[in-house]
């Protein structure tokens, strides 16, 4: 088997689940009552709990299917998080300008989708490696580019067949997906729980599929 599945867990079940970004902050308070704070993560590990979207009988048995098929935490899948799946806001168009990825240099012709979160003048950014196929914008100088690229839904590479010229902005819009797996090998309990949308049905961000 391999360690991920390029297939989306169910949409309906993950709009109504809850969930997002976790950070992992140590904070120390000295004598004075200062504090100490120590980012143990650079970047969030995003973590959801898809109980809340089991509406019906079918949808449990669906998550039943998968958690089978990946071994409970053993194979990862793709998530859409419906609050940011989108390399603008979740409820604009996207746009071929929405994220710079890089600027050309005359010999560069990959570049990895990010998508940049920006806030009091300071930014940061996400490495995203699974658009979303058939979404993905790229323009070179805000002029879009229909043709003379590719982007790759497993890694989030976009290909160029020319190397933008120096000092060449690449920009791009995208859907996108989050590399996930279940946070849980256990799911007995769930059988004996009548209750739908109740519980505890944990997914945690693959990390090692982002990281690959």
């Amino acid at each position: 088997m391999p360690t991920f599945i390029e297939a989306r867990f169910p949409t309906d079940i993950s709009y109504g689940s809850a969930g997002g970004p976790v950070f992992n902050t140590q904070i120390v308070a000295v004598k004075s009552g200062a504090e100490t704070r120590n980012v143990n993560w650079p970047s969030p590990v995003h973590k959801y709990n898809v109980a809340f979207g089991i509406r019906k009988q079918s949808d449990l048995e669906d998550v039943l299917k998968m958690h089978h098929v990946c071994q409970g935490r053993a194979i990862g899948f793709r998530y859409r998080d419906w609050l940011d799946y989108k390399s603008c806001d979740a409820g604009a168009a996207v746009t071929p300008v929405d994220q710079l990825i890089g600027m050309g240099n005359a010999s560069a012709t990959a570049f990895q989708l990010v998508k940049n979160y920006t806030f009091g003048g300071y930014q940061v950014s996400r490495k995203i490696k699974k658009p979303v196929s058939g979404t993905v914008k790229v323009a070179l100088n805000d002029v879009e580019q229909l043709s003379g690229w590719s982007a790759s839904t497993t890694t989030g590479i976009v290909t160029f067949t020319s190397p933008p010229g120096s000092g060449v902005s690449v920009k791009t819009g995208f859907e996108f997906d989050v590399p996930v797996r279940f946070d849980i090998d256990d799911l007995s309990f769930l059988l004996s729980k009548p209750q739908l949308g109740e519980g505890n049905i944990p997914l945690v961000e693959d990390v090692n599929e982002n990281n690959a």
